[in-house]
């Protein structure tokens, strides 16, 4: 674990900058869950989160016995090649993930910012 800087994780997943990326004037985000991984830009997180709400709003099958758990929705991610079947439970924890990323590096970004000023 010496070779990251964690920035959020939760029961989903885990967010973290690379160290040897850290020095990068814009460092890419590496974004783990459910076996894979991301490695994105703050622009592709936030598109990324769009797509989790779009995917809430869509409904389950009509006849769903058990919509919470059923891995019935289809949420697009930042490859334009990959969409993953999650759950509704899964889908918050991963908007979770993603948002809470978005918040920590912006407010990391800003802190710099300021203090280069």
């Amino acid at each position: 674990m010496n070779a990251i800087d964690k920035i959020y994780s939760n029961k989903v997943g885990i967010s973290f900058f690379w160290k040897r990326e850290t020095q990068d004037i814009m460092p890419k985000v590496q974004l783990v869950f459910r076996d894979i991984g991301f490695l994105l830009n703050l622009s592709e997180l936030k598109d990324f989160s769009d797509s989790c709400t779009e995917t809430l709003q869509s409904q389950c099958c009509a006849d769903c016995k058990d919509p919470k758990n059923c891995r019935s929705l289809l949420l697009k991610t930042p490859s334009d090649k990959i969409d993953l079947a999650v759950s509704k439970d899964e889908l918050y924890q991963i908007q979770e993930l993603i948002n809470e990323t978005i918040l920590k590096v912006e407010v990391q970004n800003w802190v710099k910012d300021l203090c280069l000023n």
